[in-house]
């Protein structure tokens, strides 16, 4: 029954992504509301279009760099606010430990924090997709507990009576680790900053701003489309058919790169989801 549910489990999660695959492969007509396993009427013009697109790498372009500075920003932050909070001798740390809950139960909202935004001048820069979203309360919670159930304090004062500094032990010790929770904050971090999109629909107005996702949801959900995809169809129907048989492809190009990374992740990240797990 065990190995039946988490098969019917794991069907429900990976034929979706099997099915948008294979349709990216297959003519729109052939491939749209069927149950696919093979491509029908193979072809490669959707992803020949796509990759022929400056926006398409614009977008790629932006969204690396998005993600490279938002997800180097988080992990500092979080890392040093996590260790900071699971010392002993911090002082008032329990007061800053309140503060950093209370955000995550009460928000001043999206008004606010656009008026906040713009009064600090980062409308319409790269600064508005990394700043406001710096540190993750939550993120830093369990990477303070990690902190607490990994490094005993006996290391910390080994390390004080060799005349170890409290940078030099987190720098050479306490990071060395903390492998898991450092491969798993840097997953988290990345993936969302990889999908979000929210904040540049918000926070950008210059086209060469925005990130993949932006030009991902245009053409998914606005049904808009760069002219240089289609500058040789003048038929309205054939225009259709380009645009069908690109979104497939799009989602794929989209949601690549984070396939790809989360196998080199996998045995750090099953560590560190046991965090605060019993063990023997």
């Amino acid at each position: 029954m065990n190995y039946a549910v988490l098969s019917l489990l794991s069907l429900s999660v990976i034929y979706p992504l099997y099915y948008v695959a294979v349709s990216s492969f297959s003519e729109p007509n052939m491939a749209g509301g069927s149950l696919l396993f093979l491509p029908k009427e193979f072809t490669l013009e959707g992803y020949q279009r796509i990759f022929s697109d400056a926006s398409i790498w614009m977008g790629y372009r932006n969204t690396l760099l998005y993600t490279v500075l938002g997800t180097s920003l988080n992990i500092v932050l979080t890392l040093t606010a996590g260790y900071a909070l699971s010392r002993r001798d911090m002082y008032g740390k329990n007061v800053f430990m309140f503060l950093i809950v209370f955000t995550m139960f009460f928000g001043g909202g999206l008004i606010p924090t656009y008026l906040l935004v713009k009064d600090l001048s980062m409308v319409n820069t790269i600064w508005a997709m990394i700043i406001p979203n710096a540190a993750s309360a939550f993120n830093i919670i369990i990477t303070r507990t990690f902190f607490q159930t990994t490094l005993p304090g006996e290391l910390l004062e080994s390390a004080q009576i060799d005349g170890c500094s409290d940078l030099r032990f987190f720098l050479r010790i306490a990071l060395p680790l903390s492998l898991p929770i450092v491969a798993v904050v840097t997953l988290f971090y990345a993936v969302n900053h990889w999908n979000s999109y929210f904040n540049a629909l918000i926070y950008l107005k210059d086209y060469e701003l925005q990130p993949l996702q932006i030009i991902l949801r245009n053409i998914l959900i606005s049904n808009e489309i760069s002219e240089m995809f289609v500058e040789e169809v003048h038929d309205l129907a054939e225009q259709q058919r380009v645009l069908e048989l690109m979104k497939f492809g799009v989602i794929v190009v989209a949601s690549l790169p984070v396939l790809v990374l989360y196998p080199f992740l996998q045995k750090y990240f099953v560590k560190g989801v046991m965090i605060g797990s019993l063990k023997e």
